[in-house]
């Protein structure tokens, strides 16, 4: 059964400033999670009767679509987004294959949810290429309401092209910035600023103090087009950042892309990582 689509309390908007509204091209054009580090995300669940799965930044729904098919025996699924649309694509692409798992959509902000079924305390919460969006002290205190006590936290991702260090994503970044400024853009919120400090660091001031770090090589091949479908999928680069000027950007992208290709392929060596955490005197 898959839910109803349903607001979170509180929850002031849906946000389609950051990444647009066409999780279309955000489901084909984003990268999925490593083999490797599904498989690690499935044995945290080991020895757990019946796993929940608590996925917060959603997005399309990339992390349960890739557990499902490990992690059969999953039970149920909380998807958590603040934009709507991209609910609406992981909920369609979970049917087909989610089995007898049931599913519940909650638009909002992570910190804001709230399970409408206390009794499916979910024994994972996933956070994957999201969680420096986030209010992160005040998300991992909800998790640390809402957890089964055996509950493992894990934030995973991989930075992505535009702090990705190579010749031709280097000349990349100096393209957008002429087009869009020195800064790096985030949608309606103007421009973008790091963490003031590491998700190592956050997670120590929380209940979920016991962390291991898990690192998983990825060499991924790009074709030119396929960056150009990926950059307007980004906070950094999407269409409307671009006004008039978009089409202009894209012509001279595809360029600049297939000038640094080499045989039609820019190659990208990323870094996945994950870091599981449990409350202290859990193993992690």
């Amino acid at each position: 059964m898959i839910h109803p689509h349903k607001s979170l309390p509180n929850a002031p908007y849906s946000d389609e400033a950051l990444f647009g509204a066409a999780p279309a091209g955000y489901a084909r054009y984003r990268p999925g999670l490593p083999d490797a580090a599904v498989r690690l995300l499935a044995a945290t669940q080991h020895g757990v009767p019946v796993p929940v799965l608590l996925d917060l930044g959603t997005g399309t729904g990339q992390v349960p679509l890739a557990l499902l098919p490990v992690l059969r025996r999953l039970a149920h699924i909380d998807l958590v987004d603040v934009n709507q649309q991209m609910l609406h694509q992981a909920l369609a692409a979970l049917e087909p294959v989610r089995g007898a798992c049931t599913v519940a959509a909650f638009t909002g902000e992570a910190h804001t949810f709230t399970p409408t079924r206390p009794q499916q305390a979910p024994s994972l919460i996933t956070c994957c290429r999201s969680f420096h969006w986030m209010d992160r002290p005040s998300v991992l205190r909800m998790a640390d309401r809402v957890a089964a006590p055996h509950a493992v936290v894990a934030i995973t991702g991989d930075g992505s092209l535009w702090t990705h260090q190579a010749d031709w994503t280097a000349t990349l970044r100096e393209l957008i910035q002429t087009y869009l400024g020195p800064g790096r853009r985030a949608g309606t919120r103007g421009t973008y600023t790091g963490p003031s400090r590491s998700y190592e660091d956050d997670l120590a001031d929380s209940a979920f103090s016991n962390v291991a770090e898990h690192s998983f090589p990825i060499a991924r091949a790009w074709t030119p087009e396929e960056v150009r479908g990926y950059l307007r999928t980004t906070s950094f680069a999407r269409p409307a950042l671009f006004a008039d000027r978009h089409q202009d950007f894209q012509a001279e992208a595809l360029r600049l892309l297939q000038a640094h290709a080499r045989g039609g392929v820019l190659e990208e060596d990323a870094v996945f990582t994950m870091l599981l955490a449990r409350r202290a005197g859990g193993f992690a």
